[in-house]
């Protein structure tokens, strides 16, 4: 079942099952993609976080399988066929279908007619089993009850009706057929509501007030602006086929006697005509239907009621939720690649850092930080209108640089920050001045961990910390912070936010765990996103740390109470001890592949630091030898790797970026050549900060003179790139931008 989820991915059946295995025992994704290879065939993270969703999802629907079962069974009402039918049903909207005539359900049209006893005339209508009007008429006088629920003939014939519009609408061939009629054709139309002013609030969604496309074909950015101005009232929206197609559909299945009957009870038709002919003198061609002249009407009137009343708004319910389903995904996907990037942004590492948090009133925020991200000193000063003490502000910055021998300026990028980089440049210190994105440093400065941090220190303080620090590290720093407030999502708030935390969450995970994480020097909101660690085992890790002075080797962790053999084995590679006893706890090497290492250095004569040391030493090591039933070339290869570069950082080198001499949208020209640094990419383009406090947006169509099909193929997050300006709408706030 798992093998045919995951089938796209191009994974065998024995990478999926050794990836489940592994997976059940208790091994994160980062664990299995690094030093599992052997077991996966060298399967990346992707493709295991696509085995890991399938598993889930089977698990889900299996579940649900059994309960619908025992559901059945516990009614009696599970049929042989049904159960097969069950059985076999491939995805949970066809058990779903299966289940729909038997879910107990709230008080409905076709509740009443059958609690008034008028099934049996819906099943002899199904069954066209009256052959004239008048039989017909004779029929319904039986179901009569004139002190009941049934008045009269006509009663008995409408209540008839009513079941027959539910069992039309909820047979699972018919729900199949017209599901798929939705998946192809289904239109996403919407309209400014009547009463809606066009102006105001509404506005935002002017190019959705009279909007049709290919539900299948939109865009995720599309589907979430419609569903966001539906949510606030601006938009009336519908996704559906058009009604005479899906009439088409379902009348070709049951005015025809295409699907069977017999899952509602033995005594149902099954698909089989009759066998004098479906289409004889007794039909009612004209409707293309194989009953006879008295039941014909009614069952063509049950079906468009129960199409329109029933069938259709269930399916466009369920179709609106998959369509959204789908955007959100694809808008995660897109968020996710974006954190990926910017958590992978290089560091400024083993650096003084001087950070601003500019303001103008109430001055500007400085902090000083030494080369581990301590704090140091702060001050306050007023550089900016409308104090402007500039000279004072500058001997203040020039005494803190001296003092804690500064070696870069980071400058947050929020109001004031062009003005407050334009001053420290001023001051003409002779150290780089970097602009360092504000997202979400205000939401960091107030929360229990910043006051658990910094308890002394107000929230000002915090979020020019949080600033420098971002430079210095931005994964260290960023993991503090909730991913959606970090800016560089697509929609984030309007989309599943379960799958949006288990999204990033995912990619946090990932990023720690390929950049390794210093044992004796990571806070414990950094060291829980190792993997097998956990927010309870890092603030344990951090008490051991602080009550032993530090770990001197990987072993040691095994002292930590709760951290067993099981969460040794997941976390120690990914953690780092530089400078100890055992050179090989500095790199990615497991501790379980100590020994072979040593017995390499021992096989060629040499010790494990000069194996590490000497490139000529690792080239006469012949990795065939080495090969077992645990250790293959994959691991064997890694292993080379990390003995030639212990620890290696996979984020590479820091560059500073430099804004042209503008500072706000009113300096900007059409035709203007600028650089700029990508800050979020979405579906449709990639935001650009030219340095004028409001980001533009580079159309994907003007990313370049090729056709893109995704914005990543160009561009990332934290990229620097030059870009000319097309447009400036100051009024509307938008910049338009092009890399052509």
């Amino acid at each position: 079942m798992i093998l045919r989820e995951v089938a796209v991915s191009g994974c065998t059946r024995a990478q999926v099952a050794a990836v489940v295995a592994l997976l059940a025992d208790g091994a994160t994704v980062p664990f299995i993609a690094r030093y599992r290879k052997e077991a996966t065939g060298s399967l990346d993270e992707v493709a295991i976080r696509a085995i890991e969703g399938a598993r889930e999802r089977v698990t889900v629907r299996e579940a649900r399988r059994e309960v619908v079962r025992a559901s059945l069974e516990s009614r009696d009402l599970l049929t042989a066929e049904l159960a097969d039918r069950l059985a076999a049903a491939p995805t949970l909207a066809a058990i779903e279908d299966l289940y729909a005539p038997f879910r107990p359900k709230r008080k409905t049209r076709a509740s009443v007619a059958v609690a008034a006893g008028l099934a049996p005339l819906a099943q002899a209508i199904l069954e066209d089993a009256v052959a004239d009007p008048a039989e017909l008429q004779r029929e319904a006088d039986r179901f009569v009850d004139a002190s009941g629920e049934v008045l009269s003939a006509d009663a008995a014939l409408a209540g008839a009706g009513d079941i027959l519009a539910e069992w039309i609408a909820e047979h699972p061939d018919v729900r199949s057929a017209v599901r798929d009629l939705f998946v192809r054709q289904a239109e996403l139309r919407s309209a400014k509501r009547r009463g809606v002013a066009a102006e105001g609030p509404a506005a935002h969604f002017r190019d959705y007030f009279e909007h049709h496309e290919s539900a299948v074909r939109a865009p995720s950015h599309r589907i979430l602006a419609v569903c966001r101005g539906e949510a606030e009232g601006h938009l009336s929206v519908t996704v559906r086929p058009a009604s005479a197609t899906v009439e088409d559909v379902v009348t070709a299945l049951v005015l025809r006697r295409r699907v069977d009957w017999r899952h509602l009870g033995a005594g149902f038709p099954s698909a089989v005509a009759r066998s004098n002919g479906t289409e004889g003198s007794g039909s009612v061609t004209t409707s293309g239907t194989a009953y006879g002249a008295a039941c014909a009407p009614l069952m063509l009137q049950a079906l468009r009621d129960g199409c329109e009343r029933l069938l259709v708004p269930s399916l466009e319910s369920e179709y609106r939720g998959s369509l959204k389903r789908r955007a959100d995904e694809q808008a995660i996907a897109v968020f996710a690649r974006n954190l990926d990037e910017l958590l992978m942004a290089p560091p400024l590492s083993d650096t003084a850092i001087l950070a601003i948090d500019p303001g103008l009133r109430t001055g500007c925020k400085v902090v000083c930080l030494d080369r581990r991200g301590e704090l140091l000193a702060s001050a306050t000063i007023f550089p900016l209108p409308p104090v402007s003490r500039t000279d004072e502000a500058a001997s203040t910055v020039r005494a803190l640089v001296q003092r804690h021998g500064i070696e870069a300026v980071a400058v947050g990028n929020g109001t004031g920050g062009r003005e407050a980089q334009a001053f420290i440049d001023g001051v003409g210190l002779g150290i780089p001045v970097v602009p360092v994105s504000e997202s979400g440093a205000s939401v960091y400065s107030a929360s229990d961990l910043a006051r658990e941090e910094f308890p002394e220190h107000d929230v000002t303080v915090r979020g020019a910390i949080s600033i420098g620090r971002r430079l210095a590290d931005p994964l260290s720093e960023l993991v503090k912070i909730d991913p959606k407030s970090i800016g560089v999502g697509q929609y984030q708030h309007d989309v599943d936010q379960k799958l949006l935390r288990k999204a990033l969450d995912e990619v946090v995970l990932s990023c720690v765990n390929r950049v390794g994480v210093d044992l004796n020097s990571a806070g414990w909101p950094l060291l829980a996103y190792v993997s097998g660690v956990g927010p309870k085992l890092a603030r344990a890790i951090v008490q051991r740390r602080v009550a032993c002075g530090g770990f001197a080797g990987r072993a040691e962790l095994l002292s930590v109470p709760g951290l067993g053999p099981k969460a040794f084995e997941q976390c120690a590679g990914f953690l780092r001890i530089r400078g100890g006893a055992e050179p090989l706890d500095a790199g990615a090497v497991h501790p379980e592949r100590y020994s072979l290492v040593r017995t390499m250095a021992a096989d060629v004569g040499v010790t494990v630091i000069d194996l590490m040391h000497d490139a000529a030493t690792r080239g006469r090591v012949n990795l065939d030898r080495y090969v077992g039933a645990e250790v293959g070339l994959p691991t064997l290869r890694d292993i080379m790797v990390e003995l030639e570069k212990p620890g290696r950082d996979p984020r590479g080198l820091f560059e500073p970026v430099r804004f042209a001499d503008v500072h706000s949208m009113t300096d900007l020209t059409t035709g203007m050549k600028l650089p700029g640094v990508v800050t979020n990419i979405a579906a449709f383009g990639a935001f650009v900060d030219i340095g004028v406090h409001q980001d533009g947006l580079v159309h994907i169509s003007k990313l370049a003179d090729r056709f893109v099909r995704d914005p990543h193929e160009v561009v990332s997050i934290g990229a620097v790139v030059t870009v000319t300006v097309v447009e400036v709408d100051v009024a509307r706030k938008r910049i338009s931008l092009s890399m052509v």
